[in-house]
């Protein structure tokens, strides 16, 4: 949960979003851990795993990530002008977080895959690459040395990268303003 609100910001950052009013920033934490929704089915409903519902399916879809970044960008800022340039930026945004969640699932070691193509198709999919250990399923497992290894780890292979990368953008910024 805290990595993907992470992204969620060194994204905002990195695309300019400065001086945005708080609630665009508590959409874009919000929207980061919303795929996790399907845990609530998982849990509450009995909603198998593996089905498109299940945890890891639908809502961890590209499509989800549409549909959630239409909504946001026409509801969360209504006096932005509809399909003007800023209003496709924070379209954009708010899909690259939503769906970012996904891709940060695809790179786990443990799961069944991240239906990215659902409904259309209920292929999971991992990445090739899978460095981050899958997060324990309980609070109580969270706040342990399992939960520990895993934010180690996530700091190591997310975070890291993800400052490195905006002080690249911040470096050329820098650069484009003294000319």
């Amino acid at each position: 949960m805290f990595t993907h609100i992470f992204v969620a910001g060194v994204f905002g950052k990195a695309c300019g979003f400065f001086g945005m009013p708080a609630r665009f920033w508590l959409l874009a934490a919000f929207c980061s851990v919303l795929p996790d929704v399907d845990i609530v089915g998982y849990y509450y409903f009995g909603i198998k795993y593996g089905s498109m519902f299940g945890h890891r399916g639908f809502f961890h879809s590209l499509f989800f990530a549409f549909l959630v970044s239409s909504v946001t960008a026409l509801l969360a800022f209504p006096t932005i002008k509809r399909f003007s340039k800023k209003w496709w930026g924070i379209f954009g945004f708010f899909f690259m977080v939503i769906a970012s969640h996904g891709f940060l699932d695809s790179m786990t070691d443990k799961g069944m895959g991240v239906g990215f193509f659902m409904p259309f198709d209920n292929t999971r999919y991992f990445m090739p690459w899978r460095p981050i250990y899958a997060s324990p399923m309980s609070i109580q497992k969270f706040f342990s040395g399992a939960g520990i290894d895993v934010l180690v780890r996530e700091i190591i292979w997310v975070w890291i990268p993800m400052l490195l990368i905006y002080s690249g953008v911040w470096w050329v910024r820098k650069r484009k303003r003294n000319g």
